[in-house]
C-alpha cells in the first residue's frame, strides 16, 4: 500500500478518453468549448463510478491542480463531494494525494477541503421514513466507520503539514460543522470524539476545541435540569403496564439498555461526558502513570475554560465536573483549583454573582471531594474564617453593618460555604484526636460569626442552619438557637428591580441555590466520578437526631443530599443578584487582606 506522500511523488496512471486529457479539456473551457467539460463532470457525478475511473481521473487532477484556479471552484467541489471513503485503499490513497497537492497550489480550496473531512466525522445515516416520522439507522459498521474517521485524520494531519494556515481555517469549520444537540447520541459522539482527536496533532487548536465543547456541553446539561431528570427516572420505574413488562425482558438480554437514561437529553449527555472523562485521563496519562506537565497543561486550558464559561453559568449539574476530575489526579491540582477560586472570590473588583459562585464551588468542593485530605480543609476552613472576621470587623457599627444580600453577598456566600464544610467533614476533624480538633474548631470562633450584626443565620438554607447548629451545639462550638428562633419570626427581605425600575419585595433567597458538586446523577459517566465523590452520610448522634428527622423526613435511605427539596433549579431570579455590580459592595472589604493560599500545597 503507498502513503499519501510517496503518490505525491509518483507519476499519474496513463489514461485515454474521449475529449483528451483534463489539461485539454480545461483550456477548451477557458476557449468557451464547454461539450467535454460538461461530459467530465457528468460522469463525475455518476453514483456508479467505478473505481479505475476515479482513479485516472484523480491521477490528471494532482497533476493539473496549477490549472484549477477560481474558475474551477464548481468542479472542484464536484469532485469535494466524490464518494471516496467508502472505495478500495488505492481510491483513499489517490484521493489524499489529491487533496494535498491542491492545497498546496490552491489555497483558496483550503476551507472547503477542509470542511469536506470535517463533514466526515459522524458516521454516514441513511434516513427511514415511518408514519411521517424520521428513523435513522448507522449505514455502516463499527469497524468501517473507524476506518473512514482514520483516514479522515491522516488527510488532516497531510493538509496540515503542507498548509501552515490550517489551524486558524479549520476552527471556524469545526464550530459550523457541529451538529445540532437534538441529533442522534451515536452522531453528537462521533463528533465529539474526532474533534478533541484533532487536539493531538493540532494542539495549537486544543484550547478552542475543548471551549466549544464544553460549551456545547453546558447548554445540553442546563436544558437539562436535574428535577426533570429525577422525575423521568422516578416515571420509568413506575412504569408497570404490559408493554414496559416486555421492555424489561428486553433488558434481560440487552443489560446496556438499563444503564440508559430515561429522559433523553440527559442520555446525550451521558454519553458526550463519557467522551469528555475520556479525554482528560488520556490527556493526563501516558503509559497508564500520570505526567505532570501534560496534567498542569490540560488544567491551565480548562481552568480557563471554567473561568469563562461553566462559573457563571447557572443550573448546570454536570459539565463541571470535569474539574472535580482532573483535580483528583493529584493534590497539587485540587489545591490549585481551590486557590484560584479563592483569588477570585477575595477579590472585591470581581462582580460579586462572581465571587459567590466561586464560594459555592469552594464549599461543594472541599465538602464533596475525598481525595481532599483533612489538613488541607482544615487549612482552606482557616483562610475562609479568617477572611470573614476581617469583613466583620470592616463593617463596624457603620451604616451597613444588618443584614441584607445585596450589600453583603459575598459574605454570606462564604458563611454557608463555611457551615456546609463542617456539616460534611467535622468527623474527620474531630477523629484520632478528638482534643486537639476541637480546640481547631474552638479557634474558629463560630459564635461571633453567627452573633454578628450581619446576621448570616437568617441568610443561610434551613437545612444547612439546622445541621450546623445541631453539630456546634454537641461539641459546645456555638450556640445558635436563640438566632434561630428570633430569625423564624422574621421574613427575609429581598428587594429587586422590577422592569420599570420600582423597587419590588420578594421572598425568595439568593443562596438558595444548588452547590455544583450535588450528587452526580448520569447513569454511566457517575462512575467514573463516584470512587472520589464523598455522599451525604446521615449521623447518628442522638442529639443530632431532631434536625435528622426535620431534614430527612419521608426519604429513604438512598437519599443523598439534605439540601434536595429546598433547591429550586430553574428561578430566573436566582443567576443575577441584586447589586451584584454595586460598587458598595466593594469598599467595605476593599481593606480586607489578601492572604495566600497555605502552603500545605503540594507542587504540580
Amino acid at each position: 500500500m503507498l502513503a499519501a506522500d510517496e503518490f505525491l511523488s509518483s507519476p499519474p496512471r496513463k489514461t485515454v478518453r474521449f475529449g483528451g486529457t483534463l489539461s485539454e479539456i480545461l483550456e477548451k473551457y477557458q476557449k468557451g468549448e464547454t461539450t467535454d467539460f460538461d461530459l467530465l463532470k457528468h460522469q463525475l457525478l455518476d453514483p456508479d463510478i467505478k473505481d479505475d475511473q476515479v482513479i485516472n481521473w484523480l491521477g490528471e487532477f494532482r497533476t493539473s491542480v496549477a490549472q484549477l484556479t477560481k474558475e474551477f471552484e464548481q468542479l472542484v467541489s464536484i469532485l469535494l463531494k466524490l464518494p471516496w471513503l467508502g472505495r478500495s485503499q488505492v481510491v483513499v490513497e489517490e484521493y489524499l494525494a489529491f487533496l494535498s497537492n491542491l492545497v498546496s497550489a490552491q489555497t483558496i480550496y483550503l476551507r472547503p477541503c477542509l470542511s469536506m473531512i470535517v463533514s466526515h466525522f459522524i458516521p454516514p445515516r441513511i434516513t427511514i421514513r415511518e408514519n411521517d416520522v424520521d428513523i435513522s439507522d448507522s449505514d455502516s459498521d463499527d469497524d468501517s466507520v473507524s476506518n473512514s474517521f482514520n483516514t479522515c485524520h491522516r488527510a488532516l494531519q497531510t493538509i496540515a503539514r503542507y498548509v501552515p494556515l490550517t489551524p486558524q481555517f479549520l476552527m471556524p469549520v469545526l464550530v459550523e460543522k457541529f451538529p445540532f444537540v437534538n441529533k442522534s447520541e451515536r452522531t453528537l459522539q462521533c463528533y465529539v470524539h474526532n474533534i478533541l482527536r484533532v487536539t493531538g496533532y493540532i494542539p495549537t487548536l486544543r484550547h478552542d476545541i475543548l471551549e466549544l465543547v464544553i460549551e456545547k456541553l453546558l447548554k445540553i446539561d442546563v436544558s437539562a435540569p436535574r428535577k426533570d431528570i429525577e422525575a423521568a427516572e422516578e416515571a420509568e420505574k413506575e412504569d408497570t403496564s404490559e408493554e414496559r413488562l416486555f421492555e424489561m425482558d428486553e433488558d434481560e438480554e440487552n443489560p446496556e439498555r438499563s444503564e440508559m437514561m430515561a429522559h433523553p437529553i440527559a442520555e446525550r449527555l451521558d454519553i458526550l461526558m463519557i467522551v469528555l472523562f475520556s479525554y482528560i485521563k488520556d490527556v493526563s496519562h501516558v503509559n497508564g502513570k500520570l505526567h505532570i506537565g501534560n496534567t498542569k497543561d490540560l488544567y491551565r486550558d480548562l481552568v480557563a475554560i471554567f473561568d469563562k464559561l461553566i462559573l457563571p453559568t447557572h443550573g448546570s449539574c454536570h459539565v463541571q465536573f470535569i474539574m472535580f476530575y482532573l483535580s483528583s489526579f493529584k493534590l497539587g491540582i485540587a489545591e490549585a483549583f481551590v486557590e484560584h477560586l479563592w483569588k477570585m472570590l477575595q477579590n472585591p473588583n470581581t462582580p460579586a454573582v462572581i465571587r459567590q459562585a466561586a464560594g459555592n464551588y469552594i464549599g461543594s468542593f472541599l465538602a464533596r471531594a475525598k481525595f481532599i485530605p483533612v489538613v488541607t480543609v482544615k487549612a482552606c476552613l482557616d483562610l475562609l474564617v479568617n477572611w470573614l472576621h476581617a469583613y466583620i470587623d470592616n463593617q463596624g457599627t457603620g451604616s451597613k453593618a444588618f443584614c441584607d444580600i445585596a450589600l453583603h453577598g459575598p459574605f454570606y456566600t462564604v458563611c454557608q460555604a463555611v457551615f456546609y464544610v463542617i456539616i460534611f467533614c467535622h468527623k474527620q476533624i474531630l477523629e484520632g484526636d478528638l482534643k486537639k480538633g476541637l480546640t481547631f474548631l474552638q479557634k474558629l470562633n463560630f459564635e461571633r460569626i453567627v452573633l454578628c450584626q450581619l446576621n448570616p443565620l437568617k441568610v443561610c438554607l434551613p437545612s444547612i442552619i439546622t445541621f450546623f447548629a445541631a453539630i456546634t451545639r454537641k461539641y459546645q462550638i456555638a450556640f445558635c438557637d436563640t438566632i434561630i428562633e428570633r430569625n423564624r419570626r422574621q421574613v427575609l427581605p429581598v428587594v429587586r428591580s422590577s422592569d420599570g425600575g420600582d423597587s419590588v419585595e420578594t421572598c425568595s433567597n439568593p443562596l438558595d441555590t444548588v452547590f455544583p458538586f450535588d450528587p452526580y446523577i448520569l447513569k454511566r459517566s457517575k462512575n467514573i466520578i463516584n470512587p472520589s465523590y464523598q455522599f451525604w452520610e446521615e449521623q447518628s448522634a442522638e442529639d443530632l437526631q431532631e434536625a435528622i428527622d426535620s431534614t430527612h423526613e419521608g426519604k429513604g435511605d438512598e437519599e443523598d443530599d439534605f439540601l434536595k427539596g429546598e433547591t429550586p433549579q430553574n428561578d430566573p431570579l436566582i443567576g443575577m443578584m441584586p447589586g451584584s455590580f454595586d460598587s458598595a459592595l466593594q469598599s467595605p472589604e476593599s481593606c480586607v487582606g489578601s492572604p495566600q493560599f497555605p502552603a500545605v500545597q503540594q507542587q504540580i
